[in-house]
């Protein structure tokens, strides 16, 4: 059954969890109550809030053999996309926030972030690699529009010659393609975009605010007819749900402008496994059982599992045949060669005021 809602008199509208637990660090949990009083009271909608915090550091250094690269950066905590599968959804609870809807509707900016991060690449112990954006919230959320943070910490990137690559559902990335097409011209940057499904009507109730299939496709085309290398991201495959899709996906992104693709099975760490089967109870009750059976299978009989390896493709029969009907769409569509290589030797501290430049 469902998880109860956490108000009755509050209204949720376009968002990707119907509940609001409280995350694992806390004592006491919530549980909405009547109160015995009969009185009628005014609905409410639950709008997004937004706090700012100033970050003494920016750039996260990770060590994974999973991923392609060792750090990363996030302009934003928390996502208002609201997707329901979202594995980031735990970090919330380490703000004392509930990684259900407080995770979509309270976020945190970091409007110091570029200031922060110029700093950071300006110290003499940093070594340039790759950065990585948008692999836990995503850069390109709504509130970008107004706060700008990525555009200008993409004007650090490029204004000291940083190699970046994004991943994003956001349609809004189109608006810094100036900056974008210039760093490619330079091997600076490439970006993932992220399809789940063809369907619109699955996206809506999966990702009730992210940009629709065939908006992101539009958003493929674009980055690529500006010379930005751009792969197709089929993110995350849901078992019984979208992977029938996968190939589909891919033709469409191909199609699109993609040069390149990559997939990862969903993940459900934390809490965001009770989040995701709400979501399907509500959502897809015919399939619910069907979904979370055959996602087992692929995960040693548990909901996730975390091990390294394992937790981006998972494993057994059913994993091992998603891996190869990708490579084979893969091979048949052009989208198995790697993007261009990203280069860290033009890294270089931009020139200030007064400094003599070079003629050549």
């Amino acid at each position: 059954m469902p998880l109860p809602p956490p108000d009755p008199f509050l209204r949720l509208k376009a968002r990707g969890s119907a509940t609001n637990g409280s995350g694992r660090f806390e004592p006491y949990g919530r549980e909405v109550a009547h109160d015995g009083w009969d009185i009628p009271e005014e609905e409410r909608l639950l709008r997004t809030e937004v706090s700012e915090e100033r970050p003494r550091s920016v750039v996260n250094f990770v060590r994974s053999p999973d991923l392609p690269f060792d750090r990363t950066l996030n302009p934003y905590r928390g996502c208002e996309h609201g997707c329901s599968y979202c594995f980031a959804r735990p970090t919330h609870a380490w703000l004392g926030l509930s990684p259900g809807l407080d995770f979509e509707t309270r976020l945190v900016a970091r409007p110091e972030a570029p200031a922060v991060l110029a700093r950071e690449l300006g110290r003499k112990s940093y070594r340039v690699a790759p950065l990585a954006i948008g692999t836990n919230t995503d850069p390109y959320q709504p509130i970008e529009a107004r706060y700008r943070i990525m555009r200008a910490v993409l004007q650090v990137l490029s204004d000291w010659n940083h190699p970046v690559a994004i991943v994003t559902k956001g349609a809004l990335i189109e608006r810094d393609i100036d900056i974008l097409a210039d760093m490619a011209r330079r091997d600076l940057v490439q970006v993932g975009v992220s399809v789940t499904t063809l369907d619109s009507a699955l996206c809506r109730a999966l990702e009730p605010r992210a940009p629709a299939p065939a908006r992101r496709l539009a958003t493929i085309g674009a980055l690529s007819a500006a010379g930005v290398p751009v792969r197709v991201m089929v993110a995350p495959v849901i078992p019984v749900l979208t992977e029938a899709e996968m190939e589909a996906i891919l033709a469409a992104a191909a199609e699109a402008g993609a040069g390149a693709a990559a997939w990862i099975l969903l993940r459900l760490p934390l809490e965001v496994a009770p989040l995701f089967r709400d979501w399907l109870a509500r959502h897809a009750p015919l399939t619910a059982a069907h979904v979370m059976n055959r996602l087992r299978e692929m995960r040693g009989g548990a909901d996730y599992d975390a091990d390294w390896g394992k937790r981006m493709r998972g494993e057994g029969v059913h994993a091992d045949l998603i891996a190869r009907r990708f490579a084979i769409a893969c091979r048949r569509l052009g989208l198995d060669r790697p993007l261009p290589r990203l280069d860290c030797e033009r890294f270089c501290a931009p020139p200030r005021a007064g400094d003599q430049l070079s003629l050549f």
